[in-house]
């Protein structure tokens, strides 16, 4: 099975969400991860969506999603081509014997240390996605995971070819 992020530039109305989330739900697709947010122009909004299936379903749902009437634009994020980044926010059980093994660990990555209590830290930090993995696996071998939470892919491709101005 092959992954693909798809960056989708969509008006920003109300039930685009539904009727793109419907597309997948409908035809039995999965959304491996889905970002969304308004761009420069508060017309529109960029999706990102990451999705996983053989070729012939990967370009059947780029087919699909080209045929809703809110879908403005759809590019396909190549690895060589693109900025991929995903953010993560993780707080860690720590006591005063680990605190700076810990802090350590988030320096070796540059995350961030955004918030300390007297037995938890929490820490951020953007990146790939084998670069989180890494720091989640890295960070989980001896310290207690208390929470996580990921935002999900987000991405452009790179340099001056995206129209966003239809």
């Amino acid at each position: 099975m092959k992954q693909r992020i798809l960056s989708i530039l969509v008006d920003n109305t109300a039930g685009v969400l539904s009727r793109v989330s419907g597309l997948f739900s409908r035809r039995g697709y999965n959304i491996d991860s889905l970002t969304v947010g308004v761009t420069a122009d508060p017309n529109y909004s960029r999706m990102t969506v990451v999705c996983s299936g053989d070729d012939q379903v990967l370009d059947q749902i780029a087919k699909q999603l080209n045929k809703l009437v809110d879908v403005r634009d759809i590019k396909v994020l190549e690895p060589d081509s693109s900025v991929v980044r995903e953010l993560i926010l993780i707080k860690v059980r720590v006591s005063k014997a680990n605190r700076q093994h810990v802090t350590a660990i988030a320096d070796i990555f540059r995350a961030k240390v955004i918030d300390v209590s007297i037995d938890s830290m929490v820490l951020e930090l953007t990146g790939t996605k084998s670069k989180l993995e890494a720091f989640i696996n890295l960070l989980s071998d001896g310290n207690e995971i208390l929470e996580l939470a990921r935002t999900g892919v987000s991405g452009l491709s790179r340099g001056s070819d995206y129209v966003l101005f239809l």
